[in-house]
Parts: C-alpha cells; sequence; structure tokens
C-alpha cells in the first residue's frame, strides 16, 4: 500500500470521525436540550404563499415565468385572452356615443320647450291686452246704452267679445302651464339621458379594468412555487395559474406545551436550526402565540406528548437577513426551533448564530 492511499484513507476516517462527533453533539442538544432556560419545538419553515388567479372565467393566453423563476412586485405573470373584453368594450364605445347622441336630442328638445313656454307666455300677454281693450269697449257701451246713445245689439256684442276674449286669456294661461309642464318633462328627460352617457362611461371603464387585470402581475417580490395551469387551459373566475412564495416573509410554526407558552414573549429570541443544515443556526423572533390551546400534531414522536396540550407558536427570520440570502432560502424543511424563556441566560455556544455567508 502506497504512502497516497493511506494518506486518503486517513483523511476519509478523520472526516467520518468528524461527522459523527457533530452528529453527537447535535442528537444530545436536540434531545436533552441548552437547560430549563430553553425550550424547543419540532417544525417546518414555511413562507406566505401568494396565488396568481384569474379575476375573470376565460382561456389562458400565455405565461411568461416558470417554477423557481425570481419576481418583482409588478412584473407581468401571465396573460389571459381579452378577445370577448375588446368586443365589449367596442359595444360600451357604441352606447356610450348614442348616449351622448340622445343626450344632445333631448337638450334640444328642453330648448324647444323653453321656447314654446315664451311663446305661450307672449301669447298671454297679447291676449290681456285684447281683453282689457274690450272690457273698456264695454264699459263705454253699457253707458251709451243707458243714455239711449247706443242699441242693444251693440251692448250685446260687446259683451260676448269680453267673454271671448277671457276665454282667450285663459286659453292662453292653460297653454304656459303646458309649456312648464313640457319642460320639466324634457328635463327629466336629459337628466336620464345624461345618467345613461354616465353609466355608458363606467361601462367603459370597467371593461377596461377587467382587460388590465387580464394581465397577472405579481403582488410583491417572490419566487414562482408552481405552475398550476399552462397557455390554452380554460379556467373558471378565481382559477389559479400560479403559485408562488415572498422569500422575505418566511417562518416557523411549531408547539410548545402549556408550561412554557405561558412563559414566552412574543419578540422573545430564537433559534432555528434545521435538519438539513444542522451546522447553521439561524435568528428568528416570537411573532405569535396561540391564545388557546390544541392538542400536539401527530409528527410527535411519542405518544405522551401527543396527550399534552400545545400551544402553537410562530417565529419569522429577520427580513434583512432573508434579503442577503434569497437564493438558498428553501421552505417545507423540517427543524427545531429554540425558544429562550429567560432573557438572562445567555445561548449556549452550540446555538450561537451561524449563517451562510
Amino acid at each position: 500500500m502506497n504512502v497516497a492511499t493511506t494518506t486518503k484513507r486517513l483523511i476519509a476516517v478523520a472526516a467520518m470521525l468528524v461527522a459523527a462527533a457533530g452528529y453527537y453533539a447535535w442528537t444530545r442538544l436536540h434531545t436533552d436540550g441548552p437547560g430549563d432556560a430553553f425550550a424547543s419545538g419540532n417544525g417546518r419553515v414555511e413562507a406566505t404563499e401568494i396565488d396568481v388567479a384569474t379575476k375573470l372565467a376565460g382561456r389562458v393566453d400565455s405565461i411568461y415565468v416558470d417554477e423557481g423563476d425570481f419576481v418583482k412586485a409588478g412584473q407581468p405573470l401571465a396573460r389571459m385572452q381579452v378577445t370577448v373584453l375588446e368586443a365589449q368594450l367596442d359595444e360600451a364605445r357604441a352606447q356610450h356615443q348614442q348616449a351622448i347622441n340622445n343626450a344632445a336630442s333631448v337638450e334640444a328638445q328642453v330648448a324647444q320647450r323653453v321656447s314654446d313656454k315664451a311663446a305661450a307666455r307672449a301669447l298671454v300677454t297679447q291676449r290681456e291686452a285684447e281683453l282689457d281693450a274690450a272690457q273698456r269697449k264695454l264699459a263705454r257701451s253699457e253707458t251709451l246704452s243707458r243714455e239711449g246713445a247706443s242699441s242693444m245689439q251693440e251692448l250685446d256684442d260687446d259683451r260676448a267679445r269680453m267673454r271671448s276674449t277671457e276665454a282667450a286669456v285663459n286659453a292662453a294661461i292653460a297653454q304656459v302651464a303646458t309649456a312648464t309642464a313640457a319642460i320639466d318633462a324634457a328635463r327629466a328627460q336629459l337628466v336620464a339621458a345624461r345618467s345613461m352617457v354616465v353609466a355608458a362611461q363606467a361601462t367603459i371603464a370597467r371593461v377596461n379594468a377587467d382587460i388590465v387585470d387580464s394581465e397577472l402581475t405579481a403582488s410583491r417580490d417572490g419566487r414562482v412555487q408552481y405552475r398550476v395551469a399552462e397557455p390554452g387551459e380554460v379556467l373558471a373566475a378565481g382559477g389559479t395559474v400560479l403559485n408562488m412564495i415572498d422569500l422575505s416573509d418566511v417562518y416557523m410554526t411549531f408547539f410548545l406545551p402549556e408550561t412554557v407558552a405561558g412563559k414566552v414573549a412574543l419578540g422573545a429570541e430564537v433559534r432555528v436550526v434545521l435538519d438539513a443544515a444542522p451546522n447553521y443556526v439561524i435568528p428568528a423572533a416570537i411573532t405569535f402565540v396561540a391564545s388557546t390551546a390544541q392538542f400536539t400534531p401527530k409528527t410527535v414522536e411519542t405518544a405522551s406528548e401527543r396527550q399534552k396540550l400545545m400551544f402553537r407558536v410562530k417565529a419569522r427570520i429577520s427580513r434583512e437577513l432573508l434579503l442577503q440570502h434569497l437564493k438558498l432560502v428553501k421552505t417545507g424543511l423540517p427543524g427545531v426551533a429554540w425558544v429562550r424563556i429567560d432573557s438572562r441566560v445567555p445561548w449556549p455556544a452550540n446555538l450561537s448564530i451561524r449563517v451562510p455567508q
């Protein structure tokens, strides 16, 4: 056996010993813990998920991203077909123009009714002048008749003429009232016509909004996790096209027994150790403690632990730290979250912060 072969075997044995020592230290810490000032719970790393879904039923036209792609807020991700919406927009624009023309016609009718009323008022003035002249003539005829200077026939004619003029005045006044009612009716029609214009404008705005919403964009920075649909598929309203996760909003949900949960304060320090990377200790902070207890999840290893009432706790990892290592962030990884109950006790060396550089 040559020296090179012997050296390689020694290196391999040394590596195995180091790995065994690390595993022993990890399992010992995981089982026994660093002391009464600390508590732990099993959990999985999770992140805020966002379903990119269509607002309206329709066919997927195109998808611009693939699974695993990082996207920015506002970035177009997919587009739905808008052929039907474009036809609806053309129809709405035609109805809008029709409503405008109708409103203009009604405005002309209002102007005509106002003119008719003015003419009716002028006719009233004319008839009142004629009535005044007829009354004066009748008065003179009555005086002449009493003096014998006029015949009874002339007096009767003047009386008939006055009554006829009074009737003409009343008819002219009635025409003014009719013209006023016609103006009110035309103005009501004008209000309705203008409302139709506004309604048509609202329809155009709605269809335009639907067309804009047909381009699906990212609501925040994140990474595409799944392509749920493909181009050509028809989706119902609210149908999911893509699923993405916000890698700057990552947390671990775990469970603590009732004897410990009451001692945990919001903002308390947490150290997260992932099974897949036990050499890293990730800092986090408590952001949620359930107000009601529940049984432990089925993933707890022993039956006695399942019988204990547990409280759900959430520890969120620093956004600044996540932004520095976005490409390394993985969700769904199991691990252990260690909580420091007594802030006066320092963290043990095994739980000192160690993050990727």
